[in-house]
């Protein structure tokens, strides 16, 4: 079996963006009164929605099941209040168990959170507990910066963080890593912002004794970890110059990379220097680059080419990132899709 740890609902039909649009047109009303309101999406609509991308996608390519979430840089947890955040993120939500429940064998539900800047992550943890017994959801995507780019919120590693990991513990879900989309005109959100908290947060976890305190805690970090496989020296040193333990120990359990990178030298480091059972299959489309690349002819985004092409990975390595890891970081999907 082949799960993709990394989509998104990039495709949902326009009523979403429409209610999203009316949310923000409605904070600029003083006297506006926040109501959550419907979105009047039918069934037709969501199947036609994902038959023509995700799950087209899914047959062509091979992967068997997507472990999908909300479109994280329409997250937007610096827009408006908790209110605001809490009423965008549950529809967003709904539409993901909708699409699950359409389609149990193609997608598994990761839920979006309401996060507002300022407000303690506490705050996410009735939703997490909502998506995961309620609906089934095996994981949640984490905003380590809820501002947009201004990055007012401690470190992952600080104790303000602490309530809502301990919830994580309780429900054993993993979370992966992932902002939303930047505010700040100086960073570019899918070719910055991404790449730039994916980095930051890898080097938050090898500074501090976070996994001490949550050895139960899991974390994945999209997009090939950013930068770091690239510059994993350069942490060695910073952890060695630290007297922090070595790299490997410290991720072993709590730590992992996904395989949303879009060229065949980049994906040949990640095998290289990333142990592989800190690995996860993810394509992340339809995503952040759709196009065909004019020197391989084929998508950027089909990323099992890649492993595939990959001669040095051994065929047991190539279960685990391909299925094994992803059952392993998401334990809960054991019970609802069996090996």
């Amino acid at each position: 079996m082949i799960i993709d740890c990394h989509g998104h609902y990039t495709t949902a039909p326009k009523q979403l963006q429409d209610y999203r649009d009316s949310q923000i047109t409605g904070l600029k009303n003083p006297s506006n009164v926040a109501s959550k309101g419907s979105l009047g999406i039918s069934d037709d609509e969501l199947r036609q929605s994902v038959e023509g991308a995700q799950l087209k996608l899914q047959r062509e390519r091979g992967a068997d099941l997507t472990i999908f979430s909300p479109r994280a840089s329409g997250m937007g947890h610096h827009v408006g209040d908790a209110t605001t955040s809490l009423h965008w993120t549950q529809h967003c939500n709904d539409l993901i168990h909708r699409i699950c429940t359409l389609y149990p064998r193609n997608f598994i539900g990761v839920c979006q959170l309401p996060q507002t800047p300022g407000l303690p992550p506490s705050n996410s943890i009735a939703e997490l507990e909502r998506c995961v017994n309620e609906y089934g959801f095996i994981g949640c995507n984490l905003n380590p910066d809820p501002s947009g780019g201004h990055w007012t919120a401690p470190p992952l590693t600080d104790k303000y963080w602490y309530p809502f990991y301990e919830k994580m513990v309780e429900l054993d879900v993993p979370a992966m890593i992932h902002v939303s989309g930047s505010c700040v005109p100086a960073f570019h959100t899918t070719g910055a912002y991404y790449i730039n908290a994916d980095t930051t947060a890898f080097m938050q976890f090898i500074t501090a004794d976070l996994f001490k305190d949550f050895p139960g805690l899991r974390f994945i970090i999209p997009h090939g970890g950013g930068a770091v496989p690239y510059h994993w020296g350069r942490y060695r040193g910073l952890a060695q110059d630290m007297k922090r333990p070595l790299l490997s120990d410290m991720i072993r359990n709590n730590v992992f990379f996904d395989t949303c990178v879009y060229h065949q030298a980049g994906i040949d480091l990640l095998l290289k220097i990333i142990p592989a059972d800190n690995i996860l299959f993810g394509s992340e489309m339809v995503g952040a680059v759709r196009g065909l690349d004019p020197e391989s002819g084929q998508f950027y985004d089909d990323t099992k080419q890649y492993i595939d092409n990959n001669k040095s990975i051994s065929a047991a390595d190539k279960q685990k990132i391909f299925e094994g890891n992803a059952r392993k970081v998401y334990p809960r999907m054991n019970k609802k899709i069996p090996t």
